[in-house]
């Protein structure tokens, strides 16, 4: 392969990409391509060495603690004597005084909006169409089609019953989000209407009234020529509101993408995106269908100006973090390049799109004039000062004013939630977000103490100290740094996207902790849980929150260990039964089919929207229980053998789908799952990363070889 690389001012790049880079991304920028790849490696040579360092500095803290474990392995746990341990070897740093966040530039629906935030995997562009789109949507449609309302539509037209208990419920949401002087919206017989509070109408489209609370925009459309209007006492045929507030395009826990051709592939969906443009032709219903990015909305204000809101979410772009590299670019010495550098300069690259007005002017993305990039898994404060450094260098190299690059934080690692202000201080001009992950950080979780003993049940995980910890330090912690009117304080996925209902009752606890986005898996889940933010006035929740002390520390490290339990052959057989089923249905597909995030059926057959973050809590718990003689490896090779077969059973439709059970001697997938759990204590961080993509980019050989 080396041979078919490219020079580009000493640095090998493969054709593809030096291709997309000269004749796709650069034109229209105003820069030149012998100063981009001038630029580029000039970055590299900067900061590859320092990256590199960073990562031996993960290894040697980790060494460093699992020594300490091991040497009290029997011991009670001393509490005290564990965090001056973490802060001797520099685990743990000096918290700084007291600080507000600096970040200028910040779009409203990061800084001053509270809504849902949608994640949408890169690769695929009808997703990442339907989820810039998704700002706006039917609350009819999310309600009828799904189970957030009892029961469901009879037979294959339109269920005049399962009608009214839509209609029924929406306009008792209207009754609590925009009330009425006198009456309720179920009584009302015609358009025109009274508000107790006359503020909150706003203006007027062709058929729809638009309604504005807690910032949020609601729109009643009245046409009494629709189906639905024609039976409305008042000529209601929908009520649209304002959803997906910003969306984040992932080029990490969610795609597959291993070599030159994803990542090109990528890049140019995100071109597309930042250029307006991007369309994507498909088959729906036995007719062709074009899908391409929405307009902004028209509207009349009651003095009879006009005024347009976005009609598309704002939109981020998650790189991927410091610890893989990229056989797309080689640097002199024949080393592979830091993806998540490549990635930094290419996604700023064709921002540029954006910013420098050559994107369509109706479907731009950031009004205020910046980038917004998501940065995952950094460990502690030196990786988040890294980061601003980079995006530095990459401002300089690409003519940006400083601080035009954003950056959310993903607070998904220990070392980052224990030193949560730090990291903040790091980035604090230009932070847009933090963001818990619950499944990444209790990966995390895992490895730093999988010395320490057997860890306790994956499902009781949710409810444990450290976790309860976690999740109200970072609100608090961001509140106290001037987050709140400055950035967004986010929180996790809602993982089943079938189960409306369940979401609608338990994650209105988002918006009530405080944090003013939550991560959804659809556009339909993105208008239900819009719903919340209207019962949920988030920024005087904020302001409540902001009183309360931080959680301790010492809280947060708690370490989850099962302390003198003993677990049953029931429970151990059920506990890995689930993790195997999950890390098999979610690594075929990825290993076979390169399938980064789709809707995975659970040993129980619900579909969860997997990423990447889940194989690593399962079979890092799967390996922690292995060391620690919980179970045996004849016993995971037996769950293995199992799942195999029922994930085989749940995937038979799939004509694409290649069966492991019977071939686990020649099935990668299912070779690639049992490293997983047999090489999980020894693998960086307990990230998946390195195997997945060694054992994708074998399957890609085999495939290329066949064809």
């Amino acid at each position: 392969m080396t041979d078919r690389m490219i020079d580009k001012s000493g640095l090998m790049v493969a054709p593809s990409l030096a291709d997309f880079i000269e004749t796709r991304a650069l034109p229209g920028t105003g820069i030149d391509p012998h100063a981009f790849w001038a630029g580029t490696a000039d970055i590299l040579a900067r900061f590859a060495p320092d990256n590199v360092a960073l990562l031996r500095k993960r290894d040697t803290l980790q060494a460093q603690i699992d020594s300490w474990h091991e040497q009290r392995r029997g011991q009670p746990h001393d509490a005290d004597a564990y965090q001056a341990f973490l802060r001797d070897i520099g685990y743990l740093v000096p918290e700084p005084a007291p600080f507000t966040i600096g970040s200028q530039n910040v779009d409203d629906e990061v800084a001053r909006l509270a809504g849902p935030q949608l994640v949408v995997p890169i690769l695929n562009a009808r997703f990442l169409l339907n989820a810039a789109n998704a700002r706006w949507g039917s609350l009819y449609d999310a309600l009828y089609g799904t189970d957030a309302i009892a029961g469901a539509p009879a037979g294959k037209g339109y269920d005049a019953a399962r009608g009214a208990q839509v209609i029924a419920w929406a306009k008792a949401f209207l009754d609590d989000a925009i009330p009425l002087a006198g009456g309720h919206w179920a009584d009302l017989t015609s358009a025109d209407i009274v508000l107790r509070d006359p503020a909150q109408f706003i203006g007027t489209s062709e058929k729809g009234k638009l309604f504005r609370h807690n910032g949020l925009h609601i729109e009643v459309v009245f046409d009494r020529d629709h189906p639905i209007g024609a039976t409305d006492p008042a000529g209601i045929s929908d009520v649209t509101l304002e959803s997906a507030l910003t969306a984040i395009c992932d080029l990490e826990d969610s795609v597959a993408a291993v070599d030159a051709q994803d990542k090109v592939a990528a890049y140019a969906n995100w071109l597309g995106l930042m250029r307006g443009d991007l369309t994507d032709t498909f088959e729906k219903g036995g007719a062709m269908m074009t899908r391409a990015l929405n307009p902004d909305r028209t509207y009349s204000a009651p003095d009879g100006s006009s005024f347009t809101l976005p009609g598309r979410s704002l939109l981020f772009v998650r790189n991927v973090g410091h610890l893989m590299t990229t056989p797309a670019v080689r640097l002199p010495n024949g080393d592979d390049a830091p993806e998540g550098i490549i990635d930094g300069i290419v996604t700023s690259l064709i921002a540029l799109h954006d910013l420098n007005g050559h994107a369509n002017s109706d479907r731009a993305n950031s009004r205020a004039g910046s980038v917004y990039i998501v940065k995952p898994k950094m460990h502690g404060p030196d990786e988040a000062s890294f980061t601003n450094s980079l995006f530095d260098a990459i401002e300089d190299m690409l003519g940006m004013t400083r601080h035009t690059v954003k950056v959310g934080v993903m607070d998904e690692e220990r070392r980052t939630s224990a030193n949560l202000v730090a990291c903040i201080h790091a980035v604090k001009d230009r932070i847009v977000f933090i963001n818990t992950g619950f499944l990444d950080r209790t990966g995390d979780e895992m490895h730093t103490s999988m010395q320490a003993g057997p860890m306790i049940r994956k499902g009781e995980m949710k409810s444990s100290d450290w976790i309860t910890a976690y999740e109200d330090r970072n609100v608090q912690i961001g509140l106290a740094c001037g987050l709140s009117g400055r950035a967004q304080i986010g929180k996790g996925m809602w993982a089943a996207p079938d189960r409306m209902a369940d979401m609608l009752d338990q994650k209105i606890g988002h918006p009530m902790s405080g944090a003013n986005t939550a991560w959804v898996p659809s556009p339909t889940a993105a208008t239900l849980h819009a719903t919340h933010y209207h019962r949920v006035d988030v920024f005087a929740r904020q302001a409540e929150r902001a009183r309360e002390g931080v959680t301790p520390l010492d809280t947060l490290l708690t370490i989850p260990v099962a302390v003198g339990r003993n677990f049953s052959e029931d429970e151990i057989a059920q506990e890995l039964d689930n993790n195997a089923q999950g890390i098999l249905g979610y690594v075929v597909r990825w290993v076979d089919q390169g399938i980064g995030c789709s809707k995975v059926p659970d040993i129980h057959d619900i579909g969860l929207m997997e990423d990447r973050a889940t194989l690593r809590i399962s079979s890092q718990h799967m390996a922690n229980w292995l060391l620690h003689g919980i179970c045996t490896a004849e016993q995971i090779d037996a769950a293995f053998a199992r799942m195999a077969a029922k994930v085989d059973a749940q995937n038979a439709g799939d004509p694409l789908y290649q069966p492991m059970h019977g071939r686990e001697g020649e099935s990668l997938a299912y070779q690639a799952a049992r490293a997983l759990v047999f090489e999980g204590v020894d693998q960086p961080s307990g990230y998946t990363e390195p195997l997945l993509h060694a054992f994708r980019a074998k399957k890609k050989a085999q495939l290329l070889e066949d064809a």
